[in-house]
C-alpha cells in the first residue's frame, strides 16, 4: 500500500505546468495587491489627490514634532489654521491624556485638533482620526503626517461636492507616539469622544505599500460590506483583524473603539525599517501610498456620510479577502460549515485512499502526526537564520528584525521551509508511500481551519478552503475517468487556491513582523508547502530506487548551498549606508546634585561614532535607578542645567503627593521609585487630570515609572499610590530633546541615525531623593540622596 492517489504519463511537463501556473497566480495576486497611482494637483476638484495633499506635508512634517515640543505647536496652528479655512469649526483640546503598562504609568498635555463638518440632517458622527505628532527621532512623514494631510484634502474634496448627510469630525490627534495620549483625553475629556459614531483611523508602519484595512470593531459586517462596495481598491483580510486582536500593539484606534465608537483602521506597512527613524521622511513616502490612503478616506467619508448611520449596527463579523484581485466576502455565520465540511472532504478523501489500498490508518496517522516536524523545523531554522545574523552583525539587533532590504534573507527562509517540507516528504514517502504524507497534509490545513473557526474566525479561511479545494481536487482526480491533464488541472486546486492566500499573508507577516520574529512567516510558509508536496511529486523518481536515495542527499545539500549563497547576498545588498542608515543609540545623562555625567548606549556593538562617547559597561556612576537593561558608557562633560525638582506635598500612609518640574527647557519628566505603586494620578492644573492602575513592575530598572510628556513650565503634581513604606527612593529625570547642548558633541554621519529606544538622543538631567514619612505628624521629609 504505497501507490499514489494518481499518476500521469508525462510527469516532469506535467510538474513544470503546475508550478509554472502557481507562479503566474502568486504573481498576479502580488500585482493586484498593490497601491496605487498618484494624481497631479492638476486632478479633478473631486478627486483625491496626493501631489495636492503633499504641499501640505511639507508645510508640517520636515522636522520631528513630538507632543509638547516647539514643532508640534507649529504643526498644530497650521492644521487648525487649513481646516478653518476650509469651513470648519475647529477646537484645539487642551487636556491630560493617560496610559497604563506594567509598573509604567505615561501622562501627557494633548493639544488635539477638532473639526467639525457639520450634515444636512445628521443620523450620527463619522469620526475621521489621525495623530500629527511624531516619534521624537524622525519627521514622522508617513507616521501620521500623511495620513494628517490627507484630512485636509479629503475636507477640501468633500467641501468641493455636495454637503454630507451626517456630521463628519475630524480628530487630528497628539501624543499617540507616546501612549495614545490624545485619543485617551479625547474620549476622557470631550463631548464628541463620548457621544460615539463611526471611526475611521489611519496609521502607518512603514513608508510604502497599499492602505490595508487592517483592524475593525467587533460585529463589523457592515462596516466591511461599506469598505467594500465604496473603496475603489479595497485591500487587506480579516485574517489581519484577528492576528492585530491578539498582538498587545495599539493605535489611537484603540481607546477610541473601548468608548463606543464602531470603525476601521488602515495602515500601510512597507519599508518598516524607517518606521519611527529620520527616514520617515518626505523624500522616502511612496506618493502611491498617499494617494491610496486619501482615496480610500475620501470615499468612506462620502459613503459614511450620506448612509443612515442607524443601519450599520450588526451582531456578527464578516470574513473578508481578496482573490486574484477580487474581494470576497462571506457571513461568519458560514465559518464553521466551512471548516467542517473541509475537514469532511479530507476525511472522505482518506476515506477512499484506504479503500484503494493507497494508504492504510497507521501510516496514514503517523504522516499527519508527523508534518508537526516541518512546522517546528522551519520555525526553528528561521529564528537560528536571524540569531546567527544578529551575530554576524549586531546592528542588526536595534532593527527589530525590520531591515532596509531583506529580500535575500525572507528568499533564504523560504527555502529553509522548502527544505523541512522536502526533507520531510522524502522520508515519509520511502516509508509510507506518497499518498499518506499528502493526505496527512491537508488532515494539518484542515485542522487548523477549525482550529482557526474556533479561536479566530475571521483566519478560518486561511487554512479550510485550500484544505476543501485540495480535499475536492484531489477527489476528483482519483474518481473521474478524465484524461491525465484533467485529473492533474483537478489535483491543482488546492494548491492554486493555498497560492492565492498563503504567501502574500507570509509577506504581510514579513512587513508587520521582521526577521526577529521570522518563525512566523516561516510557518505560514510550511504550511504553503504542505500543500504543495503532490507537485514535489511529479518531480521525483518512484520510492525505493536509486535515484530517489539520492534526492535525500540532493535536495538537503542544495538548499544549503543556496541558502548560504541567499545570506551571502543579503549581507551585500543590506549593508549599511546613507541610503540605509545604520541604528544606533546615544543619550547623555547628567546628576544635578554631584554635576558628574556620561554618555549611555544601550547598542550591542556600538558603532565607531558612537564609541567615541562609550568605552565600558560601569554603570555605577550612573544616577540611581537611571540604568535599564545592559548599557555602555563613558565619562561626558557637565552642562549648566539646573535639572528637575520635586516638592513632597504629602506623605502618609499608601500616598505620595509630589509637585514635579522638569527644568528649563525640558520636554518630559520620568519618575522611577524604587517601590512598586498600584494607582497614579496626574494633575495639570487648568488642563484638567488623569489617573490610572498600575499592575506589575518594570524590567530591568527600578520597579515603577511615571512619565509626563509635555510638561507645561510650572509643573505637574503627581499622585502615587505605593504599599505602605517608611522610605522610599526616588530619581527624577528632566529629559530634553536632542544631544547638541553637550559640548564637544559631533552629530552622527550620514550612514547613521538614532534608534528608536524613547530613551534615546535626549539630554538628561537628574535628581535623586530619599523619601522618609514622619510617623506622628504624617508628613513626609526629603533630602536629595546625594546628600546621604
Amino acid at each position: 500500500m504505497i501507490s499514489k492517489l494518481f499518476d500521469v504519463p508525462r510527469r516532469l511537463p506535467a510538474g513544470t505546468a503546475a508550478l509554472l501556473a502557481l507562479m503566474v497566480v502568486v504573481m498576479v495576486s502580488a500585482m493586484a495587491d498593490s497601491t496605487m497611482q498618484p494624481l497631479p494637483a492638476t486632478a479633478p476638484g473631486e478627486r483625491f489627490s496626493a501631489e495636492r495633499a503633499l504641499v501640505h506635508l511639507k508645510k508640517f512634517a520636515a522636522e520631528p514634532r513630538p507632543i509638547g515640543s516647539p514643532a508640534s505647536g507649529r504643526a498644530r496652528d497650521y492644521l487648525a489654521g487649513q481646516l478653518r479655512a476650509a469651513g470648519l469649526r475647529v477646537e484645539i483640546q487642551r487636556s491630560v491624556g493617560a496610559r497604563t503598562a506594567a509598573g509604567l504609568a505615561t501622562f501627557g498635555q494633548a493639544d488635539n485638533i477638532v473639526g467639525r463638518l457639520p450634515g444636512t440632517g445628521s443620523t450620527g458622527t463619522v469620526l475621521i482620526a489621525a495623530h500629527y505628532d511624531s516619534a521624537a527621532m524622525g519627521p514622522g512623514a508617513s507616521d501620521d503626517g500623511a495620513a494628517v494631510a490627507a484630512m485636509i484634502e479629503t475636507v477640501r474634496a468633500l467641501r468641493d461636492g455636495p454637503r454630507p448627510r451626517n456630521d463628519i469630525v475630524l480628530l487630528m490627534s497628539d501624543g499617540e507616539e507616546d501612549g495614545v495620549l490624545g485619543a485617551d483625553a479625547f474620549v476622557r475629556g470631550h463631548p464628541l469622544g463620548k457621544a460615539g459614531g463611526v471611526l475611521l483611523n489611519w496609521e502607518a508602519r512603514g513608508v510604502s505599500g497599499p492602505s490595508l484595512m487592517f483592524e475593525t470593531s467587533a460585529n463589523n459586517a457592515r462596516l466591511v460590506e461599506t469598505f467594500v462596495r465604496a473603496v475603489p481598491a479595497p485591500r487587506g483580510h480579516s485574517a489581519m483583524v484577528e492576528l492585530y486582536r491578539l498582538l498587545p500593539n495599539n493605535t489611537d484606534f484603540t481607546p477610541l473603539t473601548k468608548a463606543g465608537f464602531a470603525g476601521m483602521n488602515f495602515a500601510y506597512i512597507q519599508r518598516s525599517s524607517l518606521y519611527h527613524t529620520a527616514g520617515d521622511s518626505i523624500a522616502n513616502l511612496n506618493r502611491g501610498s498617499l494617494q491610496h490612503h486619501g482615496t480610500n478616506m475620501l470615499a468612506l467619508a462620502r459613503a459614511l456620510g450620506d448612509a443612515d448611520l442607524r443601519t450599520l449596527d450588526s451582531d456578527h463579523d464578516v470574513t473578508y479577502f481578496r482573490a486574484l484581485g477580487t474581494m470576497i466576502t462571506y457571513p461568519g455565520e458560514l465559518v464553521w460549515p466551512l471548516a467542517a465540511l473541509a475537514f469532511t472532504a479530507v476525511a472522505g478523501l482518506a476515506l477512499l485512499a484506504r479503500v484503494r489500498r493507497l494508504l492504510s490508518l497507521p501510516r496514514l496517522i503517523a504522516a499527519t502526526v508527523s508534518a508537526v516536524v516541518p512546522l517546528v523545523l522551519s520555525a526553528a531554522l528561521a529564528q537560528g537564520l536571524w540569531e546567527l545574523l544578529v551575530a554576524w552583525r549586531p546592528a542588526y539587533d536595534l532593527m527589530g528584525g525590520l531591515l532596509h532590504r531583506p529580500g535575500p534573507y525572507q528568499a533564504a527562509i523560504a527555502v529553509l521551509c522548502a527544505l523541512a517540507v522536502l526533507g520531510w516528504y522524502l522520508v515519509l514517502r520511502r516509508r509510507f508511500g506518497p499518498a499518506a504524507p499528502a493526505v496527512g497534509a491537508l488532515f494539518w490545513l484542515a485542522g487548523l481551519g477549525v482550529l482557526c473557526a474556533w479561536v479566530a474566525p475571521g483566519a478560518s479561511f486561511l487554512f479550510a478552503l485550500p484544505a476543501l479545494a485540495g480535499a475536492l481536487g484531489w477527489l476528483a482526480a482519483v474518481l473521474l475517468r478524465t484524461p491525465a491533464w484533467a485529473r492533474t488541472v483537478a489535483a491543482m486546486l488546492g494548491p492554486i487556491t493555498a497560492a492565492m492566500l498563503l504567501p502574500s499573508l507570509a509577506g504581510d507577516v514579513f512587513d508587520g513582523m521582521g526577521l526577529a520574529l521570522g518563525g512566523a512567516s516561516a510557518l505560514v510558509l510550511t504550511v504553503f508547502g504542505l500543500v504543495l508536496v503532490p507537485i514535489a511529486e511529479l518531480f521525483l523518481p518512484d520510492p525505493a530506487t536509486r535515484r530517489e536515495r539520492a534526492a535525500l542527499l540532493l535536495v538537503p545539500m542544495t538548499a544549503l548551498l543556496l541558502t548560504a549563497a541567499l545570506v551571502a547576498s543579503g549581507l551585500v545588498v543590506d549593508d549599511f549606508d546613507a541610503d540605509q542608515p545604520q541604528r544606533t543609540h546615544l543619550a547623555y545623562v547628567m546628576d544635578a546634585g554631584t554635576r558628574t555625567a556620561h554618555w549611555v548606549s544601550a547598542d550591542a556593538d556600538p558603532a565607531r561614532w558612537t564609541r567615541r562617547y562609550v568605552s565600558g559597561h560601569d554603570t555605577s556612576k550612573l544616577p540611581p535607578g537611571y540604568a535599564r537593561g545592559t548599557l555602555w558608557t563613558g565619562r561626558a562633560p557637565a552642562i549648566a542645567a539646573t535639572g528637575p525638582r520635586a516638592a513632597v506635598l504629602a506623605h502618609s500612609e499608601d500616598t505620595l503627593k509630589l509637585h514635579v518640574r522638569a527644568g528649563k527647557g525640558a520636554r518630559s519628566v520620568t519618575l522611577r521609585l524604587d517601590r512598586p505603586i498600584t494607582h497614579a494620578t496626574a494633575s495639570a492644573g487648568r488642563y484638567g487630570s488623569a489617573s490610572v492602575p498600575v499592575t506589575g513592575t518594570r524590567a530591568g530598572t527600578w520597579p515603577s515609572e511615571i512619565r509626563f510628556r509635555g510638561i507645561p513650565a510650572q509643573g505637574v503634581q503627581i499622585t502615587v499610590r505605593t504599599p505602605e513604606a517608611d522610605r522610599i527612593r526616588l530619581t527624577v529625570i528632566g529629559e530634553t530633546d536632542g544631544l547638541t547642548a553637550v559640548p564637544g558633541f559631533v552629530p552622527r554621519p550620514p550612514h547613521l541615525v538614532a534608534a528608536t529606544r524613547e530613551d534615546g538622543d535626549l539630554t538628561a538631567v537628574t535628581r535623586g531623593y530619599t523619601l522618609t514619612r514622619d510617623s506622628g505628624s504624617g508628613t513626609a521629609r526629603s533630602r536629595p540622596a546625594d546628600e546621604l
